[in-house]
């Protein structure tokens, strides 16, 4: 283990997609904070996701491999996480977010010395009892930013300061329904709406996008904004606190997203299980001590990230990876794929992005067949059917689609944030 970085710190945003921070070119400020951070940082320009939504994104982030052999056919985490290798290293260990997803009910808890779902599973049932209806009353779908800085910070002060630790924060708020707070609500917005308005159209503009007119959608565009600068500000607090305590200068900070949101640019709203650019394409920032100014061009996967994590604590790095603080060549191919859903559960999506084009295709599991639904070049075509080849032969072997029932909580937490189980 190296001495310099001795920590490694991990901040992600659900739904945040890179097109719409003003260091990414965005029109608006929506985030003066990470437009700061990236001038003392590394920035990649072309930064993908290994998926499209929550269940296979964040498991590909936290354990570098793709989804298909990350989680198993019913969400399960199927492979050992950064959390786990790091422990093993001697590192503290500890996660905080809400997204009943990736909770200890899906095994994400494994590695963690210290994990904060924002569940009540297996504490006092009156308590939980009491915290539900709470929750209900105050219409709380997750835990705001506050409270995971909060959380996160307290665990940081209980640790010896000799210790090594890696710590996960995962921040909810740019997540769908948008219901910006207090003076973010009409930041952008020329009215304002209430938190039931808000979710209702969320969840119409999901369930029937072609509903949406031009004011609906602008409308959403700017809830969303606001609540990128919302979370913008408490992502700056909290490397402030991480200043304060003398741990930005021994430790690597990368601050990334599980995936984007659409808003119709081709028929969907939110991230249904697609692979267009407004869904996969990500911030990314990676800071090491000393502080470094430079942007990356070169296209990069979300699934770099553990392999980067692997690198600074001189662990060995897949094969298949490179770490982001290496000087990275022009030519580079990263792929993404993403299951299908209900009627196309049958569906696998896979999808290869390189500085000059992009390729996507379709593969029926029950077939075999594969379907280009968009490739101009013909090399790009030919090296997309070879990785999908390649990993169907590595996928799991449970082919089942069905899925676990979960806690009453959970399914309470994602309903409110749009999903449907």
């Amino acid at each position: 283990m190296t001495d310099s970085p001795r920590n490694i710190i991990l901040l992600s945003a659900d739904a945040l997609r890179a097109d719409h921070l003003s260091c990414y070119g965005y029109h608006r400020e929506t985030s003066p904070v990470l437009d700061e951070f990236a001038e003392e940082s590394i920035r990649f320009e072309n930064a993908y996701s290994a998926s499209s939504h929550t269940r296979e994104a964040v498991p590909a982030l936290l354990t570098g491999k793709y989804p298909d052999v990350a989680v198993d056919s019913k969400y399960q985490l199927a492979t050992e996480t950064i959390a786990s290798t790091l422990s093993q290293e001697g590192y503290a260990t500890a996660g905080f977010h809400s997204n009943p997803f990736v909770s200890r009910a899906y095994g994400f808890d494994k590695g963690f010395d210290h994990f904060d779902d924002d569940l009540h599973l297996g504490q006092n049932k009156l308590v939980a009892l009491a915290q539900r209806a709470f929750d209900k009353l105050r219409n709380r779908h997750y835990a705001r930013a506050e409270e995971i800085n909060e959380r996160s910070l307290e665990w940081l002060d209980s640790l010896d300061q000799e210790e090594p630790f890696f710590l996960w924060n995962h921040y909810m708020d740019t997540h769908g329904p948008y219901e910006p707070p207090g003076e973010y609500a009409t930041l952008y917005a020329d009215r304002t709406v209430s938190d039931r308005d808000a979710q209702s159209l969320y969840q119409r503009a999901i369930d029937d996008p072609e509903s949406i007119t031009d004011e609906e959608r602008q409308l959403l565009i700017d809830l969303y904004d606001a609540e990128i600068r919302y979370n913008d500000e408490r992502i700056g607090e909290f490397i402030e606190e991480l200043g304060s305590r003398d741990l930005l200068e021994n430790s690597l900070l990368v601050v990334t997203a599980d995936h984007g949101d659409a808003f119709g640019e081709h028929g969907y709203y939110e991230h249904p299980r697609f692979l267009q650019d407004e869904i996969t394409q990500v911030p990314l920032f990676v800071r090491e001590p000393g502080e470094t100014d430079r942007a990356v061009s070169t296209p990069v996967s979300t699934l770099d990230i553990v392999s980067t994590f692997e690198h600074t604590a001189g662990l060995d790095m897949d094969s298949e990876r490179v770490s982001l603080l290496d000087q990275l060549g022009d030519d580079r191919t990263v792929f993404l794929q993403a299951r299908g859903e209900d009627a196309d559960s049958h569906i696998r999506r896979y999808a290869l992005r390189t500085r000059e084009g992009a390729c996507f295709c379709e593969r029926d599991r029950e077939t075999g067949a594969i379907d280009f639904v968009e490739c101009s070049d013909r090399s790009l075509r030919d090296e997309l059917e070879v990785h999908v080849t390649d990993r169907v032969r590595k996928e799991s072997g449970d082919e089942s689609t069905d899925e676990d029932e979960v806690d009453e909580e959970i399914e309470r937490r994602l309903s409110a944030l749009g999903y449907k189980e």
